[in-house]
């Protein structure tokens, strides 16, 4: 039967039918419905609003089911009123009546599906124990609710009672309101029950763990306190349970006097506090770096010399330097017995071996490796450690490596050192003085341990790619070894000898199923790499082997042999000319060497001549050394134009441009002037320089040819690109020693001391300076073969 009730909103709160409570109103068409229902019949319907967060809802904002109440009291207050209801039975909302104050509804009753069965009484019964259970575990309910529900009632009005007290979200409690078969209401209350049994199973389970936990604590902590009290009666001093541990520990460890006493300081400090006390965490971390740093432990330094020899040529092709310096130190420390290890600094260009030779050397002379990286470190706390007053603290990376490497005396590699960086948290290579220098670093001090340790034993291998970059204070106490860029003929040996073998294993190839041949090999150097080391080649190894791994993987028979025919297949097309010289003589074009962070490399100044007033113009991104190389080269030509057969004022109807190709790469210093001088002249005489001919050397005013730096890389270079004859200073000529033999009879070397030299050696044909200077110099000196020939 259809009645028309007031409609009352509620935002999270459910009633059941069959019963009891209380709510608080104090919306205004809420507080209205209740005053008129409660002056007439006291009958409303409660409805769950779908978003509790609407003030004012509207029809379409509430569910349709809702439960039919009574109100039974009401006590009023200051804008709000306080009523105790009692839900009487499920209904439906047909419609709604227009109403000023308060919602109207047209409402019909719903009626239960019942079945008095067995299963109902059965499920009742145990919806009854299993909420006996949950209540047991610590549910928060009222007691009289639970005296309630273990009374007497039917199946409908027991899923009512315990519906009303389930702690769940509102949109399920609206779902058990909605059921009105009983026999499916009460399995999902049963569901839902048991749900929040298990987590008030888990919630008693977390408490008993942690009242134990603290319970045990508590008992330690009187335990502890009644050990000091009974041994200070008793007079006795010996120690017992994490302090006599950390005792023993310290004797073992071997420190020295006043670091032992130190460490016995802390732990007395450690045994006087209580346990929970957050600074005894810190003590016990400072105790555990103390205890586990190798204060004595060192490796024997038994090596022989021959053997440390063949470990050096096993690993590495090459290398004569580094190699002879390791085995001289052998050889003193055999003598001597004992010697402060000496602090090497690599410099040269990426992938030729720096840091790999660190472990060969570690290898050698049978001690631990260690490397710390040093690229991008700006905090001076990365190399010295923290204080210990900082959350967190750790000592610096060079006691870290110690600790790591378990001896007193590893190899240890400091990686990259021309990288480190400058800020406001220190700057690190000023923090690398100490460790790095003979004389200081037998008491290294770290921030966070506050002793000294003997680093002394330590043998420091540096590398870097440059020098520029080294403070100067701390490139004094390197002992600097130079890597130069590897020969076609080294890289070829290293590839053969070592990369081959190791990128068939890495990739799961045997010799049956893929072989590279010899050509190949120099074929894939020649025309797929142009680097100083070996990386590139590397990875075009890989690159090939891999496409070899793909075809065995899909099944092909018998071995894959690579020839140079074949390369292009595996590495696409040949990235680089066999020789990168001139194809022909050209005028205004001279070749020049240079050197770069990546070794050596040849590089072409071009010259041309246009109308103009006399401007001397520079591009392809050249540095004010270089700059002024070439006002100094444009200075010495305008000085002896006539000897050049050059008007006396050529240059003021005429503009230079020098250029050098590349322009995105930064080039400077003064080693190309004798490049730039000779394409100068070519320009202005209209004389072709000869294509196989490089160049380096600094010009002066007067025409001089000064010294310059970097003659291996540069010669390898020239040899490199293909070139036949290299021109530099005289004074250069005591360094062809460090090139290698292969280089050497491939290039013929002319070492000349003035400019005048150069130009008849580079031109392609005697330049109008001879013409003239047969008038005025003895015949002589003109047909004088060209100096310092070296075939």
């Amino acid at each position: 039967m259809e009645k028309l009730i007031p409609i009352i909103p509620i935002r999270d709160g459910i009633i059941f039918p069959n019963t009891d409570s209380v709510l608080t109103f104090g919306r205004p068409k809420s507080l209205a419905a209740l005053e008129s229902s409660f002056a007439h019949e006291r009958i409303v319907c409660f409805v769950l609003q779908k978003n509790p967060k609407l003030n004012d809802p509207q029809p379409s904002d509430l569910y349709s089911i809702g439960t039919l109440s009574r109100i039974e009291r009401m006590i009023r207050t200051d804008g709000e009123i306080n009523a105790q209801v009692r839900g009487l039975a499920r209904v439906k909302i047909l419609s709604f009546e227009e109403h000023e104050s308060y919602f109207l509804a047209k409402v019909v009753e719903l009626s239960e599906a019942i079945e008095d069965t067995p299963e109902i009484k059965a499920l009742c019964n145990h919806l009854a124990n299993e909420f006996r259970r949950a209540m047991n575990l610590g549910k928060a309910s009222d007691f009289l609710v639970f005296m309630n529900i273990m009374s007497e009632h039917s199946a409908s009005e027991l899923s009512d009672l315990i519906a009303s007290v389930l702690d769940v979200k509102p949109s399920e409690r609206q779902e058990l309101l909605e059921e009105t078969n009983v026999k499916t209401r009460l399995e999902r209350i049963t569901q839902l029950l048991a749900r929040e049994i298990k987590i008030l199973e888990l919630e008693r389970r977390i408490a008993s763990k942690t009242h134990e936990r603290f319970e045990k604590g508590a008992r330690e902590a009187i335990l502890r306190e009644r050990i000091r009290t009974i041994e200070k009666e008793l007079g006795e001093g010996e120690e017992v349970g994490e302090t006599k541990e950390l005792l023993d520990k310290i004797k073992k460890a071997g420190m020295p006097k006043e670091v032992e006493e130190k460490a016995k300081k802390e732990v007395k400090k450690l045994s006087q506090m209580n346990q929970f006390n957050p600074e005894a965490g810190y003590i016990r971390n400072y105790l555990d770096w103390l205890i586990g740093l190798p204060w004595s432990l060192e490796s024997k330094n038994n090596v022989e010399i021959k053997s440390a020899e063949k470990i050096l040529n096993e690993d590495h092709f090459g290398l004569k330097k580094v190699k002879e310096r390791i085995v001289e130190y052998l050889a003193v420390h055999k003598l001597a017995g004992k010697m402060k290890g000496p602090i090497l600094c690599f410099v040269g260009p990426p992938g030729v071996g720096k840091t790999s030779i660190g472990k060969s050397i570690a290898r050698a002379l049978g001690r631990k490796f260690v490397r710390v990286s040093l690229g991008g470190i700006r905090d001076e706390a990365e190399i010295r450690g923290h204080r210990r007053t900082y959350v967190g603290a750790l000592p610096g990376r060079i006691i870290q490596g110690i600790k790591d490497a378990g001896t007193k005396n590893p190899v240890f590699m400091l990686d990259e050192i021309d990288k480190v960086g400058v800020d406001f948290r220190g700057d690190p290579s000023s923090a690398l003085l100490e460790a790095l220098d003979p004389e200081q670093n037998n008491a290294f001090s770290d921030h966070y341990l506050e002793v000294a340790f003997d680093l002394s034993d330590v043998m420091f291998v540096t590398t870097a790619n440059v020098l520029d970059t080294i403070p100067p204070a701390l490139r004094d106490r390197l002992e600097i070894i130079h890597f130069a860029g590897y020969t076609q003929d080294e890289k070829f040996h290293i590839a053969s000898d070592f990369l081959l073998k190791k990128q068939m294993e890495n990739h799961g190839l045997t010799s049956q199923k893929a072989e590279i041949s010899n050509e190949a090999t120099r074929f894939i150097i020649q025309r797929y790499t142009r680097e100083a080391g070996v990386r590139n080649l590397e990875r075009a190894i890989a690159a090939v082997f891999r496409k070899v791994a793909k075809m065995v993987a899909e099944g092909k028979k018998g071995k894959t042999e690579v020839t140079p025919k074949n390369v292009p297949k595996f590495l696409g097309p040949p990235k680089f000319t066999a020789s990168i010289a001139e194809k022909k003589d050209e005028v205004g074009m001279a070749t020049g060497l240079a050197w770069t962070e990546a070794g050596g490399d040849i590089l072409f100044i071009e010259v041309a001549l246009m109308p103009g007033k006399g401007n001397l113009l520079l591009t392809g991104q050249l540095g004010d050394v270089m700059k002024e190389s070439c006002q100094a080269a444009m200075s010495y030509i305008r000085a002896r134009a006539q000897q050049f057969g050059l008007p006396e004022k050529f240059y003021q109807k005429i503009d230079v441009h020098v250029h050098v190709p590349e322009g995105a790469v930064p080039k400077d210093g003064p080693s190309a002037g004798i490049a730039i001088t000779t394409a100068i002249v070519s320009a202005l005489t209209k004389i072709s320089v000869k294509r196989k001919v490089g160049m380096t050397g600094e010009i002066t005013l007067r025409g001089r040819v000064l010294e310059i730096g970097g003659v291996k890389e540069k010669v390898i270079a020239a040899h490199r690109a293909g070139l036949k004859t290299v021109i530099m200073p005289k004074d250069n000529k005591k360094e062809l020693e460090d090139v290698p033999k292969e280089v050497l009879k491939d290039l013929r070397f002319v070492f000349v001391s003035h400019m005048d030299e150069v130009l008849d050696l580079a031109l392609s044909k005697p330049s109008p300076r001879n013409k003239l200077e047969h008038v005025a110099i003895s015949r002589s000196i003109l047909h004088a073969p060209a100096p310092y020939p070296v075939d």
